[in-house]
């Protein structure tokens, strides 16, 4: 799976706006001077979320952008798929031709498996729980448990 910069970036935008957001918009320029994230690339991935529908925005004076759900409604795989990231760990693209032929390479299941697994994790985390667990660590306090565990089960031979 490749995880570039666009989907971390996204992710962590939306958790600066989900957590300063609220009662006013929020400038992609405060978020930009916050998170030390350009912008200019801001503005892309904004476009990018707001076309799917994950912010809104307010032009103008006092404009900027605000989450277009409860961050309990968002989840982080909306984030990242909607900003264009693929998550994929094939070479294929999931299509089964990995080395130009009709059938699969021998380890496509594999990878497969992968794309399942990290989809699913991303889907079970939502925008809320990264804003606790920031809130959580901030104060010092325990923080959300985000990690699952995943073990590969024994299968008999």
């Amino acid at each position: 799976m490749r995880l570039t910069t666009k989907g971390r970036f996204a992710v962590t935008a939306m958790v600066d706006l989900a957590t300063r957001g609220g009662k006013a918009p929020v400038t992609l320029a405060s978020i930009s001077e916050r998170q030390s994230i350009s912008l200019s690339y801001l503005e892309q991935l904004f476009g990018k979320l707001r076309r799917n529908k994950i912010v809104e925005s307010v032009r103008g004076p006092g404009g900027g952008y605000y989450l277009a759900r409860p961050g309990n409604k968002i989840s982080i795989a909306e984030i990242v798929v909607a900003v264009d990231e693929p998550l994929d760990a094939t070479k294929c693209g999931g299509m089964g031709n990995c080395h130009g032929e009709e059938h699969p390479c021998l380890t496509h299941d594999l990878w497969m498996g992968l794309n399942e697994k990290i989809l699913d994790y991303l889907e079970s985390v939502t925008l809320q729980q990264l804003v606790e667990n920031h809130s959580n660590r901030s104060q010092g306090t325990s923080t959300v448990v985000l990690k699952k565990s995943i073990k590969p089960q024994a299968t008999p031979v």
